[in-house]
This record gives structure tokens, sequence and C-alpha cells, in this order.
């Protein structure tokens, strides 16, 4: 029998290659000391790090990056409006709480001031860097002066149709006081004089934020292949340029341009007679909160600067300086849709096989056999059919579901809609305090109860985030409940975007606990006899910490004990401090991390057997699974495997409603765990090591590196499995096939894509 610490099966002698980067050398640490968790800020820090990092990957074509730098820009946005704004209202309140790594809000305040400002600093380095390699490629951001006759012509024309009616220039003056700068907004300010007498005044002129950043000029000129020479001047700079239309009679003498972003969080009064009333009024005050960050044009005049530092009430600490582009979040206006040869290749999700053999009948494809849909790489249409399907089934009673975040147009909403106006009963629960999608969230919900759905809000203090849905069919004389459990949102958008996971069952057993669980979240009726799922805020934690110390009561007896999870964060220090008991017993435990990670992997007498890493690429890894060995190496076929919404961070454990469900289906376990689980762990092309200090490694690569194994590319490339049984291990290519021999042998040539266009043998 394989002892605990080499039992890992298939990926054990490959993760030492793969994952096992050392870093700097790290002193011990009491298992009972604050030291034993990284910062979360911090952490987060360094994942906008490693997709800025994707920005200056040689490897991804020039847009890409573009757009890889635009993401950092917006998340490092996000992250001082929700998370710096709240350590700042702490600090202001005089909180000195430390957080579980025992740093004081205001240490806290302080280090990610520090690090942020590096960040934005390598942000407009890179943009520097990208700009001559798209002007390379064809495509250019110019400035007026670089403009000829007919395209200063053109501009002037297109200034004064679209932009100046919508331009609202305001002074700055004892009779004109300063005016509300919404969040975001991006303003351009003036010191003028009038040009016949000495007058001197100030005056703001706010960018509209409906009007596109980049004006795309008419292409006058193609590549040799045929492919467009585009051309982009940015807002600011057209408005500059025909200034004298805006102030006629006044002659600059300086000019600048800042951006502020606001306090975005909101909180919750623990009683609310209409909560739909209370989230308008909420959104209304995110639009007035206070000032976070104020970023401006380092070219900004001392006055100019000084003005509206003070009129806004800003500390120096808040104010930045930015030598460069302000507002880089923007700048994926500039991936033109006719250069797709500077873009990723195109990717159509495939549909499965299992509905094609059921002639594209959902209920008899789930009545067969349990379905798991894998996305981006299988069409989330598979899931819009399923609720279209019941809507129109004149055999469908009653149709139940969760709605976290949905597109704009939503196909889920109506099929919802029809459903109900069809005479069916029609549940849905609509979370409310999604973040930043509150505002949609209010008008389905709104759409839906004009329809005749009966429209939920779940809890006043938790979150409803888990993705169920539940169809009730009459079939002869029984009814008959179909399920559907996600991972990620009923989103048709981001669903092309988020490698994701669909799990599709009509089990009765699981039937019923997705029944209690809808009960509990519209009638408060909490569930005491669940058989199959595991729930939070009630019983997920207790679930999780049960299993891990069912591995660790294997490792010391002996037996393969492991763990693989695969999650966007692991903040909460419960669930770590477990890890790191499972660690010290003998437990091997691999962590695939995309985003915040509190945890200190390979830390000698606490960690040792604990490695993590994150994969940033062309999709954003959003499954949650969580695999348990069970007593056997890694993967098996008796492993205990979840998958479901639930981070384990203290918000998805205590304050929401998450479930995660065992995988029942022997096929579909094999799916989750030797090829999905066992691809992630086995990615070199887009993964990061992460390293006791909590800082990350990029994954060295093969003395090729085309030769990476990229596990986008795997799934892109290799048909789905869906309901082929036994054929998933014909299927495989070598590296990832569990029996292979191959990762077995220490140090052996990792020839990961050898068979990556294997024919299919079924």
């Amino acid at each position: 029998m394989d002892s605990p610490s080499t039992q890992n099966g298939a990926f054990g002698e490959q993760a030492e290659l793969a994952i096992g980067a050392k870093g700097p050398d790290i002193a011990a640490i009491d298992p009972s000391s604050p030291q034993r968790f990284l910062n979360r800020e911090r952490s987060w820090l360094q994942f906008n790090k490693r997709v800025l990092e994707e920005a200056e990957n040689v490897r991804n074509p020039v847009l890409e990056r573009l757009r890889f730098l635009s993401i950092s820009a917006s998340n490092l946005d996000e992250f001082f409006m929700v998370r710096v704004a709240g350590l700042v209202g702490q600090v202001r309140e005089g909180i000195t709480q430390l957080s579980q790594e025992g740093l004081s809000p205001s240490q806290q305040l302080e280090m990610v001031n520090k690090a942020a400002q590096e960040l934005m600093l390598e942000q407009q380095q890179c943009w520097q860097k990208l700009g001559p390699l798209m002007e390379e490629q064809g495509v250019h951001l110019l400035s007026p002066g670089a403009l000829d006759d007919q395209d200063l012509k053109w501009l002037e024309k297109k200034f004064l149709s679209e932009i100046f009616p919508v331009l609202t220039p305001l002074a700055v003056d004892p009779a004109h006081p300063f005016p509300f700068i919404p969040n975001q907004g991006f303003v351009l300010c003036f010191d003028l004089k009038r040009k016949k007498r000495e007058e001197y005044y100030s005056a703001l002129l706010p960018v509209p934020q409906k009007v596109p950043r980049f004006m795309r000029l008419p292409t006058r000129e193609t590549l040799d292949n045929g492919l467009p020479v585009v051309r982009y001047v940015a807002l600011e700079r057209v408005i500059e340029q025909f200034l004298d239309k805006i102030f006629p009679g006044y002659k600059l003498r300086a000019k600048g341009a800042f951006r502020i972003l606001r306090d975005s969080d909101v909180e919750l009064e623990e009683e609310a007679e209409d909560l739909v009333r209370l989230f308008e009024n909420m959104l209304q005050r995110r639009r007035r909160g206070d000032v976070i960050r104020l970023k401006i044009d380092s070219h900004t005049s001392d006055y100019l600067q000084d003005m509206v530092r003070q009129s806004l009430g800003v500390r120096s600490r808040d104010m930045v300086k930015v030598d460069g582009l302000l507002g880089l979040s923007q700048i994926n206006e500039m991936i033109p849709a006719d250069r797709p040869d500077l873009q990723f290749e195109p990717y159509e999700p495939r549909l499965p096989e299992r509905l094609s053999e059921h002639g594209g009948n959902s209920f008899s494809a789930i009545a067969a056999k349990d379905i798991l849909i894998h996305h981006p790489y299988e069409s989330f249409d598979v899931v819009v059919q399923y609720l279209q399907q019941a809507a129109r089934d004149p055999d469908v009673l009653a149709i139940k579901q969760t709605l976290y975040r949905t597109s704009k147009q939503s196909p889920i909403v109506d099929a919802l809609i029809a459903a109900a106006e069809a005479g069916k009963n029609v549940t849905a629960v609509v979370e409310l305090k999604a973040r930043f999608d509150e505002e949609a969230n209010i008008r389905l919900a709104r759409s839906l109860e004009r329809a005749g759905v009966n429209v939920v809000y779940g809890f006043v203090d938790y979150k409803t985030h888990a993705k169920l849905s539940l169809v009730v069919r009459k079939e002869g004389k029984k009814t008959r409940s179909y399920v559907h459990i996600g991972t990620g949102n009923y989103h048709a958008v981001t669903a092309r975007l988020y490698t994701d996971l669909s799990l599709f069952t009509a089990n009765e057993a699981v039937a019923r606990d997705a029944a209690k669980v809808f009960n509990y979240v519209t009638g408060y009726a909490q569930p005491d006899d669940l058989k199959h799922l595991t729930v939070a805020p009630l019983t997920m934690r207790e679930d999780f910490y049960r299993l891990i110390d069912k591995e660790i009561a294997f490792a010391k007896s002996g037996k393969p004990a492991s763990i693989w999870a695969k999650m966007n964060s692991l903040v909460d220090g419960g669930m770590i401090d477990k890890l790191y008991q499972a660690s010290q017993a003998g437990v091997q435990i691999d962590l695939i991390v995309r985003g915040i990670c509190c945890l200190r992997p390979g830390v000698p007498g606490l960690s040792e057997n604990i490695r993590v890493k994150s994969i940033v690429g062309r999709f954003l890894e959003h499954s949650r699974i969580a695999c348990f060995g069970n007593g056997k190496p890694m993967p098996n076929k008796e492993a205990k495997v979840y998958i479901g919404s639930a981070d384990w961070m203290p918000r998805n454990l205590n304050r929401r409603v998450e479930i995660m469900c065992p995988i029942l289906n022997a096929t579909v376990l094999g799916q989750v765990l030797d090829q999905i689980m066992v691809a992630n762990l086995n990615d070199e092309a887009q993964s990061w090591n992460m390293l006791p200090d909590g800082s990350y490694q990029r994954q060295p690569l093969p003395s090729d590196p085309k030769n990476a194994f990229n596990v986008h590319q795997y799934f892109m490339t290799h048909p789905s499995l869906s309901g082929r049984g036994a054929a998933i291990e014909y299927n495989a290519p070598e590296l990832l096939h569990p029996s292979s021999k191959r990762l077995k042998r220490k140090g052996k040539k990792n020839n990961s894509n050898k068979n990556s266009n294997s024919k299919n043998k079924t």
C-alpha cells in the first residue's frame, strides 16, 4: 500500500515537477500564531498582478493583452470602491480590531495603498509597451495633431453633431459651487482667461459616461492581408481640440484631468418592510458615496490640483498623480471586431452528445442518466433549453429557480415568464444584494412579478448565492423532479467566458433536498434531514470538516489520504486551520485557488503537504470542486466529489445560502475527477505556483514552450465526454490518463501534447 505522502497516483510524481517550485526559505510558524494566515487584501492584489502579467505575456495576441490590462484596471477600481472603502470606513470610525493575520485596519490601509500604487505604475508601464506593439499591427491611438485636414474635418463634424450637444461646461466660482462628480466620473478641468479683459475663472467639463471613450476614425487604408488599419482618438483629446467651440472668447491658461472612485459598498439594515424600495434607495446613496480615490493627470497644474482636491475633500494620501492614461479600464474599447487576427481564435461551444442522442429532449436525457456540462467548452444553451422546454411542456407543473446574476434580455428570465403565462407555478428567488447587479435584478424582479411569477427575495441578512433550478413534471400517474445545480450564474454571456459546471439529475433524493432548500429560502423552513446536499450556513462547514477529518484518520492509519479542491478564494480561518491539521497528519492537499488565498503552503511543520496553484488565462476559472480520496489513491472511483456555489470564505460558509452537491454517478465522477481536476492540476501554460510568503512564481515551462500543457486549449480541442460512460478512459490523452505510467515515473519526459489530436476511439 502506498504511503500517504506518495499515494497521489497519476498526479503524485508530476506534482513535484509541476508545482513544487521553491520560494524563499521561511521559518517554521507556530500553528496558533496569526502569522499562519496571509492578508486577504494583499493576496487579492497578488491575483490582480497575475492578471496584469497576462497583459505582458508575449504568447497572447496583442489585443488580448490589451484586454487583460483593461481587466486588471477594472478589477483595481472595484477593489478600491469596495474593499479599500471598507478599510477607510473602519479607520474613520476608530475601529482597531485586528484581522485574522493580526493587522489593524490602518495597517492594512497603509499596506494596500503602497502595493496598489506600485500596481498602478506597472499598469501604466504595460500600456506604454502595448501602444507601439499595437501600432506595428495597424491599431493606432492618435492625437489630433497627427491628423491631416481630411480627418480633422470629419472629426469636427462628428464633434459638433454627437459630442458637443451632450457636454455641459461648469464654472467654479462663488456663484457656481463645485458640482457633484459621480462615481468613476472622468472630468477635464481648465484655468481660463477672457481674451479681451483681465477676467479669470476655472471650469470643469465632465466627460459623458455614455459616450465612447475612444472615437474610431474612418478607415483609409488596409494591410497586405486586406484587414483595415484602425485609428482611434481619445475623447478628451477631441474635446481639447475644439475647446474654442465650448468656451468661445476665452484663452486656455492651464488644463488637467481627474477621475474619482467613490465608496460603492452598501450596508443593509437589519429590518426592512420593503426590501426592493430599500435597495432602490441604497443605489442612490452609492452614487453619492464618499470619495475613496482621486486620480489626477500628473500634468495638471498645481492650482487646479489643489482646487479639485480641496473641493472634493480628499486627503493628500488619497490622491494619486497618474503619468499616463487615466481610466485604463476603458481601453478595451480599442479592440475592434474587424481585427480578429489580433485576438484569440473564435471558439464556439459544443452541444453535448447526450442531448443529440435523445433528440434534444432534456428530460429524456436527464432521466436516462445524470449529465455534466462543462462551460464554456459545452454550450450554456443546454441550460436555456432545459428551462424553455419546461415552459412549453404541458406536463410540467412547477419551476423553482434562483437568480443571482443574469444577463440583459436574459433567455432564462424569458423562459420563466413564458412558463408563468402558460399557467405553471413558477417561483424565482431573486437576490437583490448581488453587488453591482442590484439595479438589474430589481428590474427583472418587476418583470417577473408582472407575468405572475412568485418572486421571493430570500433572507434579509443572508445572500442567496446557490445556483439551483427545480422542475416538477407529471409523468403518468406520478410526478418526477429534475434538478440543475451549477457552479456559475444563470448568465448566458459570462457562461462563454467563465469555466463552470452544470449538473443535471433526476435523482429523487437530490430533488427532495433541492425542494427543501427552496422551502428554506422562501418560507424559512429549515431542513433537518438532508440526504445529499450540503447547505450553508446550516451544514456545509461541519460537513467539510467531517470529510477532512476522515482523510486525517486515513492518514493516521497508514492509508492513502488526499484532498483536491478548486475554488475562487480561500479565506476562512477555520477551513485553513483544518487543512493545516490535515497536512500535519500527512494528508496530501492540492489546491487550485484562482484568486485570494490566505493559506501559506509549504511551511515546515505547518503545511509542507499543501500545494497551491492559480490558473489565469483565456477563460476565468470559476468552478468550485472539492474532492476527498476516501482512503484510496487519487483519482479513484470511490472518491467523494462535490461541486457547487461556495468558495471557502467566511461570507460563503456563514452568511450566504450556498449548496454543494455530491457527484453520485460514476461517469460524471470520472469527468470531474479524472478529466477536469487532473487537467487543471497538470496545466503548465497558465499556472502560477504559490510560495510560503504569499508570492507567486509562474509555472516553469518545458524547453519548448509550445509543448506546455494548456488546460483551456485541451478542453477546447477535445470533444464532449457527456454520456460516454467508460469511453472517457479511452478518449483521455496519455498525460491525463489515470493509469498513465508516464507521470508515475519521477523525472520522465513530459510529452503533454503527444495525444492532443487523438481520435475518438468510441
